[in-house]
Order: structure tokens, then sequence, then C-alpha cells
């Protein structure tokens, strides 16, 4: 449908309704509420949604609600930023249309979904976010491996000229100083990812598991993502790990993260991050529910990969009950995926969904009934 200034009028309602519940403490970005109308956008539905979940999202959601006001007339989405538990508990208990979350569901969550469905539920990876290994050494520049990586955040590796990290970085001069090592203190599915990253890469080094909680034993800690990186920038020799929005937020330097492909090491950028998304193996090949298989992150067979990479998921039912909330669903998450929406979401932190995995989100989409 065209845009008519009624509907950009209608963006500022989403924004409202979306940017409010999106005050959180990981709440952050550059602050900008760009939104891209989407000319093609097919609309239809009722004229509300109604979602809540990850906060790791809401800065995204923000976008997402103001390009779906935009594009589409008459309609908005009102998104709560309660976090992912809270997320899937709402749209399993039917509160909301659907949910927003760090993590797929289990298979506890999927029982109750199906039941709230009396369909199947699928998870709808929209949102890309990855982690920076972040670091405060004046003129130095790191490569460091998985392995290296988990004996650093275990307390194994206890200064910054260790053997193992001069092997790792030749040439380069590394002072004699203490590493101190910041984590978050509370809760976060950032902990628990880059924990995941460390099970898997560190062939065999990191024993801790992962989790939520910071397992490594060592450290001092910080509360949110805004803490650790606010610590980093105003402490030398310290080393953390935390959302990209923040590293590049603070100017902070970050490790090139060195892969099975690439012994040199892989800077953090947005063409990097696709590649590991575009590359990415699914839990459920030739199903919609697309569930990322994230050692597939962890450990690319790809050059040009970075390996330490946030999926969040939309949590829908495949057949919703009501055909004005499918049609509305689907309308919202074409949107939401569409190539000049994600262009807006670098700003933020995220990745945007590289063309190759677009396919796939819109072939899923296009089946929600």
């Amino acid at each position: 449908m065209n845009l008519k200034r009624t509907g950009a009028l209608l963006g500022l309602t989403a924004l409202t309704a979306v940017g409010l519940a999106a005050c959180s403490d990981d709440n952050t970005g550059t602050g900008d509420t760009a939104a891209q109308s989407v000319s093609d956008a097919e609309c239809g539905g009722k004229d509300t949604l109604t979602a809540s979940g990850s906060s790791a999202q809401n800065n995204a959601m923000t976008i997402f609600a103001n390009s779906f006001a935009m594009s589409c007339e008459g309609q908005t989405l009102n998104y709560n930023s309660n976090g992912s538990g809270a997320g899937v508990s709402e749209f399993t208990g039917g509160i909301t249309d659907f949910g927003g979350s760090d993590s797929p569901l289990d298979d506890a969550d999927y029982a109750a979904a199906e039941e709230r469905c009396d369909s199947e539920a699928w998870n709808i990876p929209a949102v890309f976010g990855p982690i920076a290994v972040a670091y405060n050494l004046d003129g130095v520049e790191l490569k460091l491996s998985g392995p290296t990586l988990a004996r650093i955040f275990n307390g194994e590796i206890t200064t910054w000229n260790d053997p193992a990290i001069a092997e790792e970085n030749e040439g380069t001069d590394l002072p004699d100083e203490p590493i101190t090592v910041i984590f978050r203190s509370d809760e976060s599915g950032t902990t628990d990812n880059f924990q995941m990253y460390l099970e898997a890469a560190s062939d065999g080094a990191w024993t801790q598991g992962a989790g939520k909680t910071f397992n490594g034993g060592i450290g001092e800690g910080s509360r949110g993502n805004e803490g650790v990186s606010g610590a980093i920038g105003q402490t030398p020799g310290t080393i953390t790990y935390t959302e990209w929005s923040y590293a590049k937020n603070q100017d902070l330097s970050m490790v090139k993260v060195i892969t099975p492909a690439d012994p040199e090491g892989v800077e953090l950028t947005a063409e990097t991050s696709g590649v590991t998304i575009d590359s990415a193996r699914l839990m459920n090949e030739g199903s919609n529910d697309l569930v990322i298989d994230t050692s597939s992150f962890y450990v690319p067979e790809a050059a040009g990969a970075y390996p330490i990479i946030l999926p969040t998921y939309e949590i829908v039912c495949s057949t919703y009950e009501d055909p004005e909330t499918a049609a509305a669903v689907k309308s919202f998450l074409n949107i939401a995926v569409a190539e000049d929406v994600q262009a807006q979401l670098e700003d933020e932190g995220y990745i945007p969904v590289p063309d190759a995995f677009r396919d796939r989100l819109t072939t899923a989409i296009s089946e929600i009934s």
C-alpha cells in the first residue's frame, strides 16, 4: 500500500509505546529512532499487535514498530521489553500475539506454546547481535583464540605477556601487567552466549559450563553491558565481553578472534558477522521453525566469519485461531526483515540480516496462517 500522512503520524504512536517499554538497564544505542517505510508492504489484519520479551531486542523493536506504522496505515505494535522469560510465558499464556526471546523455546515451552496455538509454534530469528571481547591496553592490537580466551576468563592466564598470548601476537609489545577480568554481575543472556562460545571453541580449556551467571570464578563484577563497558573504558589492563553497541559507543579496543578458518583473527564488523549468519546451520532443516545451531557460529568453517553472535527470536504460532492476528503478525514480520528496515539496525549495534538468510525468514513468515 502507499504510505499516507496519517500512517507517518501513527508511527509516533508506535514509537511511544515501544520506546517507553524499552527503558531498561540494557537499553542503549544511538538514541536515534530511525524508521524506514516499506513501499511494497503487504498490510493486513488487526490494528494493534501486542508483544513482549527480550530486552536485547528493544532498540530493534522500536525501529520495526515505527516502520510498521509508517508502512501500514492505522497499524501499530506495542512491545514490552520485560525479559525473555516473561515474553515466552506471556505468549504461551495467550496474553500477547508473539514473544521475543534470546533463546529458542525449550521442550516445556514448546508444549505450552503448541497448546496455546493449537498448532506448531515457530522460532523466527529476526534480530542478531554480536558480542565483543573488549579490553584496555593502550596502543596494543590483540588477536586471541578460543582456548586462550577461556584460560583468561577462568584465571589460568593472569598476565598480558603470558606465553600463550605472546605466541598469538608475535611482534607485539605486550606489557608485563596483570589481567583484570570484568564480568556481568547480573544474570545475562550475553554471559550465557559468551560462555557457550568458550565451551565450544576452547578445545576443552573451558570446563565451567554455560548459563546466565558468569562461572569463571575470578575477576570483578559489574552490572549490565553499560557497567562492564564503562569499567573497561576507565581501567587499564581490563578485559570483558559486552554487546557490540556498547563497545562501539565507548570506542573500546576489541579483540580479533582467531578461528580455525582465520589464524590471523577476525575483526568484529557488520560484514564479518553477516558471513557467520549467512553460513548458519539450522537445528530443524526443512522446517519453518528456524532454530539456529549456534555451534555453527562458535567454530565457523567459513573464512572471515566472526564467531560470537547472539540470535534472538520472535516466537509465533504457525496457525493462529484469529485470522486477523495472523495477517497482522505476517505484515509486521515481513516489514521487520525487509532489507531497508534491517539496514537501520547497524547503528544500534545489531547485524542486518544478509540476503541469503532473509530468504529463509520470508519463506517461514509466508507460511504463517
